[in-house]
C-alpha cells in the first residue's frame, strides 16, 4: 500500500460562525453620562458562558459613511471624494470619507444622502450598501454602514457650524497609494476604500 493511500481525507472546511453558547442577560443598566452625541451606560451583564461582568458602554445611534465616486473622466481610475479636517480627539488633520450620525427615526440611506449633501454638496443617483461594521465593539455600541454613491453631481455644501471641511477629489489609485504610504489613519476610510478597490479588482462592481 502506498503512502498516499494511507493519508486521511482532508477535513471539510467550515465557515466560521459566532459562538452559540447562550445569550447575554442584562442585570442592570445605569446612565453614567449623557452627552450631545452619545451616552455612557454602566451595565451589569451575565455574558454567554456564565461570566458576570460590569461593562461601561458608549451608546450611539449609529453612523453612515459615504464612498462617493466619479467615473466620468476615467472609469479605470475613478475619482473618490475625500475630506480633510482637524479631529481634536486624534490631535491632527485626517483624510476621511464623508460620514455622519443617523438621527433618531431616520433611515440609513436617507441619512447617507443628507450627509453627502451637507458636507460636500454632491448628490448621487446610484446607491449601494457595501457593509455594516462596529467601530470599536469592546466599549462602543456604534455601528457604521458604508454606502457606495455613484453617478455624482456637484452642488452646494451646507456643513454644520463646527465643521471646517476641505473637500478633495482624489483618483482611486492615489487614495490606495496614500493608504500604502501610511497617510490615511481613519478606520472607516481604510475599510471603505479597501473594500471598494477589492470589489473592482474582482469585477464585482
Amino acid at each position: 500500500m502506498s503512502a498516499a493511500s494511507n493519508r486521511k481525507p482532508a477535513a471539510p472546511t467550515r465557515k466560521p460562525e459566532p459562538s452559540k453558547a447562550g445569550k447575554a442577560k442584562l442585570i442592570s443598566s445605569k446612565l453614567s453620562y449623557k452627552g450631545k452625541v452619545f451616552d455612557v451606560y454602566t451595565d451589569t451583564v451575565i455574558e454567554p458562558g456564565g461570566h458576570r461582568n460590569i461593562r461601561d458602554v458608549i451608546r450611539h445611534n449609529g453612523s453612515v459613511v459615504i464612498l462617493a465616486v466619479d467615473e466620468r473622466a476615467n472609469q479605470a481610475d475613478p475619482d473618490v471624494i475625500l475630506e480633510c479636517q482637524y479631529r481634536h480627539a486624534a490631535g491632527q488633520f485626517l483624510f476621511e470619507l464623508p460620514a455622519g450620525r443617523v438621527e433618531p427615526g431616520e433611515a440609513t440611506l436617507a441619512a447617507a444622502k443628507r450627509e453627502l449633501i451637507e458636507e460636500t454638496g454632491f448628490r448621487a443617483k446610484k446607491w449601494k450598501l457595501l457593509t455594516k461594521y462596529f467601530a470599536s465593539p469592546g466599549f462602543l455600541g456604534e455601528w457604521m454602514q458604508i454606502y457606495l454613491a455613484r453617478d455624482i453631481r456637484e452642488g452646494d455644501a451646507h456643513p454644520e457650524l463646527d465643521e471646517q471641511i476641505e473637500v478633495l477629489r482624489v483618483p482611486l489609485s492615489k487614495a490606495m497609494q496614500m493608504i500604502a504610504d501610511n497617510k490615511i489613519h481613519d478606520g472607516k476610510t481604510l475599510i471603505g476604500l479597501s473594500l471598494y478597490d477589492a470589489a473592482r479588482r474582482a469585477e464585482r462592481l
